[in-house]
């Protein structure tokens, strides 16, 4: 597919839209970036090598200023649509990319991260055996900064655990049209957590499937990895998720102290390596 000139065109997320106006089948991989010259074509081909047959790359930039649009040029053959143009963050550069994808599922990849070979293959065969999924989640493995160890993340949703804390892997998961039409779109207020947010709103009610098997590489850090980002889990969990603000303030001190402690190895680690 060609390159579709860069300017967005406003659309209301309606009924028509969202649950109507798609292709039966198809995949939209939604893919937010700024300033992503570095990985962004890694994240491009792991895309465009999948083997499932219908398949669209939606990116959505922020006005990069490096050399990010020079990448997507060189790879417009296999991006479905494309805007530039400057945003209110990553979840704004989402919710535009949601109301442009043509898909019946909807997954988000980073710039920076990618899809394993088969993965999307891999979802659709599991929505297939599970029809009425709004929902579907696999394991990722999470890539850190020394010395902290790779490790494999992501659990099956169940609501209980889902309300203390985001243990299901997000980067590529998939969702169902219908799902943003029975939710909304994500809430511009919040900067980092605004995907746990959403499906927190779902409650017990989300319909959900979880595929055992590693579909994506996710590189730790930025501000999903802050305490920026504890705050705002807080506020979703107490909000969106009728967590007590008592237990909701207990577990942020819990993972506030971890990632203190996460943070001085690294540090520690840095120093050491200098001398």
């Amino acid at each position: 597919m060609g390159l579709i000139p860069s300017f967005w065109r406003p659309m209301q997320l309606t009924k028509e839209n969202t649950m109507q106006s798609f292709v039966p089948g198809r995949v939209s991989v939604i893919t937010a970036t700024f300033n992503a010259e570095t990985l962004l074509a890694r994240c491009i081909n792991s895309v465009s090598t999948q083997d499932y047959p219908d398949v669209e790359h939606v990116i959505i930039d922020g006005g990069s200023s490096d050399r990010t649009l020079d990448v997507i040029e060189q790879y417009k053959d296999y991006i479905g649509y494309f805007t530039s143009e400057k945003d209110k963050g990553i979840y704004d550069a989402w919710n535009k990319g949601v109301k442009a994808a043509t898909g019946e599922w909807i997954a988000f990849l980073g710039s920076d991260d990618e899809y394993y070979p088969g993965a999307i293959s891999s979802y659709m065969r599991l929505a297939a055996g599970h029809p009425g999924t709004e929902y579907m989640s696999s394991q990722v493995r999470w890539v850190p900064a020394p010395p902290e160890k790779v490790k494999i993340i992501g659990a099956p949703w169940d609501w209980p655990g889902f309300q203390r804390e985001m243990r299901v892997a997000h980067v590529g998961s998939m969702h169902h049209r219908s799902l943003f039409h029975r939710l909304g779109l994500y809430d511009l207020t919040y900067r980092i957590t605004g995907d746990y947010e959403l499906l927190l709103r779902a409650g017990d009610t989300l319909r959900t499937a979880f595929l055992p098997q590693v579909t994506a590489e996710m590189q730790a850090g930025g501000t999903s990895d802050s305490f920026e980002a504890l705050v705002e889990a807080k506020k979703a969990k107490v909000l969106s998720g009728g967590r007590s603000r008592a237990w909701a303030s207990f577990e942020y001190m819990i993972k506030h102290s971890k990632l203190q402690y996460r943070r001085g190895l690294v540090a520690a680690h840095r120093y050491w390596a200098t001398r």
